[in-house]
């Protein structure tokens, strides 16, 4: 066997290419097997799609788990809402933020481009599920319809999560956040929990490679209802700004309590380590 040969061999076989081999196998043949079974539940039962999608969200997670060794660890869970409808505002740096929060929080409503509804599959089954389609390029028309569909998505008591940045991002970048974000606070007149993540640095964007280690999901003192459209932008950045910096370590409430000007220190536990 040639150098080329030998060398190709203990690269295929090093640490982290060979379990994201197999994790993509995985996630593509569950993707597909789930997908096709997938039919008949969005025909014939689709109020079993939300939990259908959970179901197959946890089994991606589980193989992420198992076989890449990525584990997630979730700290201020204590602002999210025991129950009902809430916003959440999340940085966005891996296809893997698209599927975390079916398993975090009781019933996701993700706000998404319209494109994903097309994609083979499993694309018919997110408006079932309850997620939240928007034409990027539609202006003020797509704006409208995604406010009646917050407002639906409130009076159902569902968590509705948005990406403010609009896309995935690198790790530690900084971009102009978009306004619609303020649009859907102002109009349900809800709290935004701003959350901060490092998934990208595990499960990268439209990367093959994904590399052990430990996922961190922050979420920060919510921003009152009511706070103006460029204070909640800026409040959002520095929260994700500030886990940045201390590295999604312990929170320094003193700086939250600046940024969100209600009653309540926040104080509620610690984090939670996901299994």
């Amino acid at each position: 066997m040639g150098k080329k040969n030998t060398r190709f061999l203990f690269l295929f076989f090093k640490k982290e290419i060979l379990p994201s081999f197999i994790f993509n196998i995985w996630f593509f043949g569950l993707t597909t097997i789930m997908g096709l079974a997938a039919v008949p539940v969005r025909l014939f039962a689709r109020h079993l799609s939300y939990a259908y999608a959970r179901t197959w969200i946890r089994l991606v997670l589980w193989g992420a788990r198992v076989l890449c060794g990525i584990r997630i660890e979730v700290s201020g869970t204590e602002y999210l809402p025991l129950d009902g409808a809430a916003i959440i505002a999340s940085e966005h740096q891996s296809a893997f933020d698209t599927l975390v929060w079916l398993t975090l929080v009781p019933r996701a409503s993700y706000v998404m481009k319209r494109e994903l509804t097309r994609v083979p599959l499993f694309g018919p089954m997110l408006i079932p599920a309850g997620m939240i389609p928007v034409d990027r390029g539609g202006g003020a028309q797509a704006l409208r319809a995604l406010l009646q569909a917050a407002s639906a998505a409130r009076a159902a008591g569902r968590q509705i999560v948005i990406f403010p940045q609009g896309t995935r991002v690198a790790p530690g970048a900084d971009v102009k956040l978009q306004p619609g974000i303020a649009a859907v606070a102002r109009h349900l007149a809800l709290p935004v929990i701003p959350v901060a993540t490092d998934s990208g640095l595990c499960w990268g964007r439209r990367a093959f490679m994904k590399r052990a280690g430990t996922i961190h999901i922050a979420l920060g003192h919510p921003v009152p209802a009511g706070t103006g459209r460029d204070a909640l932008l800026d409040t959002i950045q520095a929260h994700w700004r500030h886990a940045l910096l201390r590295d999604f370590g312990p929170v320094d409430k003193s700086v939250e309590d600046r940024a969100a000007a209600q009653p309540g220190d926040g104080q509620g536990g610690p984090s939670r380590l996901l299994k």
